[in-house]
């Protein structure tokens, strides 16, 4: 059984195998990591609890349809009736030697990836087109990307040729035991409520016939065991937090309330 990564100054981190020991091998050997997985099973948790561990500081990139390089690189801005030149977090964490942190990479537009495969490969590098610059990595810098497979589609996956720029983690839901102490620990549920809403994810996650974007998360699950220990109805938390999150048809969240409903007794 792995144990708990938790100490004052790391994000709290329940480990499942040897994902640490890669993450540091590859920091170390200054390779860019890809880190896959279905939303909501730790991944953004996991590059902050590294970052902690090895005191680098970590810029954060939500990726969408609309990211574009510049917002990654940087751009001129208008301040105090001055043109100024205003680094992105990319830029910012290449300077600094810490870590950039982009989640849902395959999101973003595709000129990114022009400005990633030179940090993405031996030469480490950034270039800066409308400063001039190029960048060195300096060897505590590390790019680290991620993606949910399950959720790509034909316009949106990730090209073989910048997935093997990479080291690769795969991330899945925690086994059943590792997620109760998740549910403990981050959601305050005492142990009957961990094993209750463990078990209706893994009743949701097995419902095949119901065509559902995405499973039940285990962030979905600490949601629901913040709102019940704060004093509301199990099933009217778990509809809040989980069902409705998950689906907007009425009919597949009635199948899903009937699972949350049995396994409360209702």
């Amino acid at each position: 059984m792995n144990a708990p990564i938790l100490t004052e100054s790391h994000p709290y981190y329940e480990a499942f195998a040897d994902e640490a020991e890669i993450f540091e091998a590859a920091w170390k050997n200054r390779l860019p990591l890809l880190i896959k997985g279905p939303t909501g099973c730790g991944k953004t948790r996991f590059v902050a609890h590294m970052a902690a561990r090895l005191k680098l500081p970590l810029y954060t990139v939500a990726c969408h349809d609309d990211l574009t390089a510049a917002d990654l690189v940087g751009r001129h801005l208008l301040v105090d009736g001055q043109t100024v030149w205003c680094d992105g977090p990319l830029t910012r964490a290449v300077r600094e030697g810490g870590i950039c942190y982009l989640d849902e990479v395959v999101e973003t537009r595709k000129d990114t990836t022009v400005v990633l495969h030179p940090l993405a490969d031996d030469r480490r590098l950034l270039p800066i087109d409308r400063t001039g610059e190029l960048l060195a990595a300096p060897p505590s810098f590390m790019l680290v990307v991620s993606y949910n497979p399950g959720y790509q589609n034909l316009l949106k996956g990730m090209k073989p040729s910048t997935r093997q720029r990479f080291v690769s983690l795969r991330f899945d839901f925690p086994a059943a035991e590792r997620e109760q102490r998740i549910l403990e620990r981050e959601g305050g549920c005492p142990p009957d409520l961990a094993r209750r809403l463990v078990g209706i994810a893994q009743a949701l996650r097995q419902l095949q016939e119901h065509d559902l974007e995405e499973a039940a998360s285990t962030r979905l699950l600490v949601y629901a065991g913040l709102l019940i220990g704060g004093g509301m109805d199990p099933v009217t938390a778990c509809r809040a937090a989980i069902v409705d999150s998950l689906t907007d048809d009425t009919e597949v969240a009635e199948a899903l309330m009937e699972v949350i409903r049995a396994s409360f007794g209702q």
